[in-house]
């Protein structure tokens, strides 16, 4: 059986910030992912996750304003 392999300083040291994660996030929204398997690599779940549930109450609040706008002229 092969040795576990654990997570040493510098794996923890290339993982993406947060803000990275955020304009993954938003590129994926648009359907650009250039560097994708990079993302998946270095990206953080968690982050992921927030990242997206941030973007999804944005595009939502913006299509709410859009239709406030519209219907009040």
């Amino acid at each position: 059986m092969a040795p576990l392999k654990h997570a040493s300083k510098q794996d923890n040291a290339r993982k993406a910030s947060f803000a990275t994660t955020m304009k993954a996030v938003f590129w994926s929204f648009f359907g650009v992912r250039k560097r994708s398997a990079h993302d998946a690599a270095n990206l953080k779940p968690l982050h992921l996750v927030i990242a997206a549930l941030i973007g999804v109450a944005l595009f939502i609040g913006v299509l709410i304003m859009l239709v406030k706008v519209a219907l009040a002229q």
